[in-house]
């Protein structure tokens, strides 16, 4: 049961920050698919750490490999999957963390 609630909360943290640099992804360029998707990979299976796997583009497409091979689109994509982690760990910020912190450091002056 606490491992089902685990893995219950890990994955809605998941589609959280997954929705967060999406949005990101979108403002770089074409997406392939709308929205975040969800699948059985291992890598994404861990019980209590949320976790997301970014394709950034299919090496298969000429036009994509050619992007994928710019150092300045390579740093765009990075950006923007950097500033949705930010976001969504401003918007929820972990107990105990710097950023938590500095939420509540704000609130209270509000």
């Amino acid at each position: 049961m606490l491992l089902d609630l685990s893995q219950t909360a890990s994955l809605e943290a998941s589609i959280d920050v997954a929705e967060q640099v999406l949005a990101g992804l979108k403002k770089v360029g074409k997406v392939h698919k709308p929205g975040v998707e969800s699948a059985g990979f291992a890598v994404l299976k861990s019980p209590d750490i949320p976790s997301l796997l970014v394709e950034a583009a299919f090496i298969s497409n000429p036009q994509e490999e050619k992007k994928l091979n710019s150092s300045a689109y390579q740093r765009k994509l990075a950006s923007a999957v950097a500033a949705g982690v930010k976001r969504y760990f401003e918007d929820n910020a972990p107990d105990g963390t710097l950023l938590a912190l500095r939420k509540q450091i704000v609130a209270s002056r509000n």
